[in-house]
């Protein structure tokens, strides 16, 4: 996806080098070292240009909390309510302030298509939850963890539909921004959903998994747009998830605490020293520090804060272990239970069918006339 400035959607970290903004030029057309060098002049000035709107001593909204890397960088990481206009407001004007290089948001792969749809579909879509979707869960995270995020989706729902308001409104508005910004890119900075809810799941007992979708299942108590902004210390959403899973601490580690690790190396990789454009090879190369924004809710900020100057190795957290032997059951036990579902819901449709088809006068007249057709002993 591309902005005015070129600016980029990206997967994973990468290099923070304005050459890879060079246009393409035709094989039978190669540029001349003097097209080269104006091509160069032209991204310094635009650089230069960035360079002179960044502000030295930015003034950034009371939720952005500021994190230096070692090589100098800066990370601005804005702290959001996934349901708030301000936060929207607070990102808009945090990239503007600090004209950053990379904007990394709290999304993964799977979740992008938020990105590319305006408000109004994502409100609708937020408001349906279907059986297509419940099988396209299923398919992509297997039996338990399908209907773990279906769950979740339903608590998301019931705060779209109380406060009229889609969810990730501030990611939008991080892309839109970011895309106004010269040479800056932008990053995925979330762990795979597929993996955190793989890792959740494995991490409960069956019980727990019961307990667990009982309380998600029977969520309904009002929200006003009052108490998305007295959550604005603890993102909304979160909050509500941590009260429901406060007495599952391995639950709270791979939703919230894992994912923190994961956001904290996604920002560090980020924040990498910028390589300047050259006018040619032979000149050498010069590198600045960077500046990154990070979009992320704010409950992921002091874990952020956190791990920020510890050594972080995501390979662990982002395995998936074997299933246990209550997670073989309960799967055992849903699969049968639809089994079961659709076996009875089968029978009791023949049965209808059935006594429909013998109530027709045509029916009765065949069984009659067979009846009587019928040698007797």
């Amino acid at each position: 996806m591309d902005g005015a400035w070129g600016a980029r959607v990206h997967l994973g970290p990468g290099c923070h080098s304005p050459k890879s903004q060079e246009p393409e030029w035709p094989e039978c057309a190669a540029p001349t070292p003097a097209v080269l060098a104006a091509d160069a002049d032209a991204l310094t000035l635009l650089l230069e240009m960035k360079l002179r709107r960044r502000r030295e001593r930015p003034s950034l909204p009371r939720t952005v909390t500021e994190l230096v890397a070692e090589d100098g960088s800066r990370v601005y990481v804005v702290g959001t309510a996934h349901f708030s206009d301000d936060s929207k407001r607070d990102v808009v004007k945090t990239i503007r302030e600090v004209q950053p290089d990379v904007v990394v948001v709290e999304l993964c792969q799977y979740r992008v298509s938020m990105l590319k749809m305006d408000e109004s579909t994502l409100l609708q879509e937020a408001k349906e939850l279907s059986l297509e979707k419940l099988q396209q869960a299923v398919r992509q995270n297997g039996v338990m963890s399908g209907l773990m995020q279906m769950l979740l989706l339903k608590v998301s729902a019931h705060i779209t539909e109380q406060l009229g308001m889609a969810p990730g409104g501030e990611f939008r508005e991080a892309f839109k921004e970011a895309s106004k910004v010269p040479f800056c890119k932008f990053h995925l900075g979330d762990r795979p959903i597929p993996v955190t809810f793989k890792r959740a799941i494995a991490a409960l007992s069956f019980w727990q998994k019961v307990k667990l979708a009982w309380g998600l299942c029977f969520l309904s108590d009002p929200i006003s747009k009052d108490d998305v902004e007295r959550c604005k210390q603890k993102d909304l959403l979160e909050q509500m998830m941590a009260e429901m899973i406060g007495e599952f601490p391995d639950l709270h580690r791979t939703i919230v605490s894992e994912r923190d690790v994961y956001l904290t190396y996604m920002l560090r990789q980020a924040a990498r020293r910028l390589e300047l454009p050259r006018s040619s090879d032979a000149e050498p190369r010069k590198c600045v520090p960077s500046v990154v924004v990070g979009v992320v809710g704010m409950g992921h900020v002091p874990g952020i804060e956190k791990n920020w100057t510890t050594d972080l190795n995501i390979q662990e957290i982002m395995t998936v272990p074997p299933p246990s032997v209550s997670g073989r059951l309960s799967r055992l036990a849903v699969k049968a239970a639809v089994l079961g579902l659709l076996g009875y819901g089968l029978y009791w449709m023949g049965r209808r069918a059935t006594s429909l088809v013998l109530s027709l006068p045509v029916a009765q007249y065949c069984l009659q006339t067979a009846s009587t057709a019928r040698p007797h002993k």
